[in-house]
């Protein structure tokens, strides 16, 4: 094996490492549909980790004001198919297309995808979250299977969590907690403080704005089957904050 290409979703920086640690290579590439479907790629000798590569040949790509990634060139599309309304919503004056994601570029050219557009948040203090990096730290927790962001509108940002119940039990296990039922252990004291400290240490250049200040524990997993991902495993975010509407509601109560 040579080489092994990334794509679809944002690889963690540290699993590009083990990967590299074993002799197995691992570069990541960007792209949409609608830029046929490549943007950018990485190579041996430009396999910066944590970024997505550089722009292929002959194509273009700038950072808007609001940090919305664009691009032009001859991979991109000419418009949706007889979709004169839409087609214009996704290109500026000067025939860049609007990624709909975030991201930044380095001085050599290098980018760093952050988030999706539409799935940035804020504060009732004004503040916007980018929730898809702060989540995946928090997946850096062997406690952790699942976890999503909430916090719209709201005063701070708040975790709901699916544990990873096999680690939680080994847990309970050695620290001789007694439970009954995994409900009760969603809402056992000790536990919703060991989350709550896993996320202290994995998150700690969290903005002050940033910082999780409730955790909520869920007993069932996000799937396809119950709405809340997509066919390729990404989260809905709207079905969520409905599914757990009263869920939300009592981490904001007090």
């Amino acid at each position: 094996m040579r080489l092994l290409l990334s794509g679809g979703a944002a690889l963690p920086e540290d699993l590009a490492y083990i990967y590299i640690g074993a002799g197995l290579p691992i570069i990541q590439g960007y792209g949409l549909t609608e830029t046929s479907p490549v943007m950018t790629s990485m190579g041996f000798e430009t396999n910066r980790i944590g970024t997505v590569g550089r722009a292929i040949p002959h194509v273009e790509i700038r950072i808007a004001e609001d940090g919305e990634i664009e691009t032009r060139g001859p991979n991109v599309m000419q418009g949706y198919y007889n979709k004169p309304e839409e087609t214009r919503a996704v290109f500026t004056d000067d025939g860049f297309f609007k990624t709909g994601d975030i991201g930044t570029l380095d001085e050599d050219g290098f980018l760093r995808i952050t988030d999706r557009k539409k799935e940035l948040f804020k504060t009732s203090g004004g503040k916007y979250i980018s929730p898809q990096p702060i989540e995946q730290a928090i997946k850096g927790s062997r406690f952790v299977n699942q976890v999503v962001l909430v916090g719209s509108e709201r005063k701070f940002p708040a975790a709901l969590i699916v544990p990873n119940w096999e680690q939680l039990d080994s847990y309970c296990k050695l620290k001789g907690i007694e439970i009954k039922s995994r409900r009760e252990l969603c809402e056992h004291p000790r536990i919703i403080d060991l989350f709550q400290r896993q996320i202290e240490r994995l998150t700690p250049n969290l903005a002050r704005y940033e910082k999780i200040k409730k955790v909520a524990l869920l007993e069932n997993e996000f799937t396809i089957e119950g709405g809340e991902l997509t066919p390729t495993l990404k989260v809905k975010r709207r079905v969520v904050d409905q599914k757990y509407r009263d869920v939300i509601e009592k981490l904001y109560a007090d």
